[in-house]
C-alpha cells in the first residue's frame, strides 16, 4: 500500500499546467505490486533521464477548453470623438447638490401651500356656522291667538297730600259753606265773611289765621285739612235748632 504524500507549501508563482499524465497499466498488476514493494524497501531503481518509468504510459491532454485565456482578446481603444462627446455632456461639479436643493425647495413650498390651504378652509368653516334648524311647518297653521288688550286705567281723583276731604282755594260746594259758617263763630277770624260756598282768597286768609292763632301745623297754610278740621269742629259744636 502506498503512503500519502506529505503536504507541500502553497506555490506563489503561476499555475503549472501538466503536459502529460502517467497512469499505470490496468493489465500489469504484478509490476504495480513490485513497484510498491521497492518503494517500501527503498530499493526502487531510478529511471534514466528522458525515459519514463516502467509500468506507466503517456497520455496526451486534450486541447484548452472554450473561454480560456488563450482565446481572450483586448477590447479596441475608445475613439477620441466618443470621449469628447462624453466630456461635453458630463455634469459640471456641484450639479447634484443644486438639483437636490431645488427638489427640497419645491417639496417645502408644496407642504407650506397645503398647510395654508387647510388653515384657510378651517377658518371659512368656522365663519360659516350652521343656521339654527327651523321648526317643521305643519299642514294647517294654527290661528294666532288674539292678545287681550288691557283696559285703560280708570281716572282716579288725585289724592290730596293733606288727606281725603281737604278743601283749598278754588273749591265749591256745601262743605265750603259749612266751613265759612264755623269760621264766623270764631271771634275775629272771619269777621264779615260771606257764606257763598266758594273757597276764595278771603276764606284762604281766614283759614291761615285760624291755623296761626291756634297752633295748627299738620296742614298746609290756608288749606282746610284733617288737622284743621278736627280743631275747628272741636271749637264749634253743631247748633241744635
Amino acid at each position: 500500500m502506498s503512503t500519502p504524500s506529505e503536504p507541500r507549501p502553497p506555490h506563489d508563482g503561476p499555475a503549472l499546467e501538466p503536459i502529460r499524465v502517467l497512469r499505470p497499466r490496468r493489465t500489469d498488476a504484478l509490476a504495480e505490486l513490485m513497484r510498491e514493494f521497492r518503494e517500501e524497501t527503498g530499493a526502487a531503481p531510478t529511471a534514466p533521464r528522458g525515459q519514463q518509468p516502467r509500468g506507466y504510459e503517456s497520455v496526451t491532454l486534450p486541447g484548452p477548453p472554450a473561454g480560456s485565456e488563450a482565446l481572450t482578446q483586448e477590447l479596441p481603444p475608445v475613439a477620441r470623438a466618443t470621449r469628447r462627446y462624453a466630456d461635453a455632456h458630463a455634469a459640471p461639479p456641484g450639479a447634484g447638490l443644486r438639483r437636490a436643493a431645488v427638489a427640497v425647495a419645491v417639496v417645502a413650498a408644496a407642504v407650506l401651500g397645503f398647510g395654508g390651504a387647510l388653515l384657510l378652509r378651517g377658518e371659512k368653516t368656522d365663519d360659516r356656522a350652521a343656521p339654527a334648524p327651523r321648526p317643521p311647518a305643519t299642514a294647517s297653521a294654527a290661528a294666532p291667538t288674539p292678545t287681550p288688550t288691557p283696559a285703560p286705567p280708570q281716572a282716579t281723583a288725585p289724592v290730596d297730600p293733606d288727606g281725603p276731604g281737604t278743601l283749598r282755594e278754588g273749591a265749591t260746594g256745601p262743605e265750603v259753606t259749612e266751613l265759612q259758617e264755623r269760621l264766623l263763630r270764631i271771634p275775629d277770624v272771619y269777621r264779615g265773611g260771606s257764606t257763598s260756598g266758594r273757597y276764595d282768597p278771603t276764606l284762604t286768609a281766614a283759614v291761615a289765621r285760624f291755623q296761626l292763632w291756634y297752633g295748627i301745623r299738620g296742614d298746609e297754610t290756608g288749606v282746610y285739612g284733617n288737622d284743621t278740621r278736627t280743631a275747628l269742629e272741636s271749637r264749634t259744636p253743631p247748633t241744635t235748632s
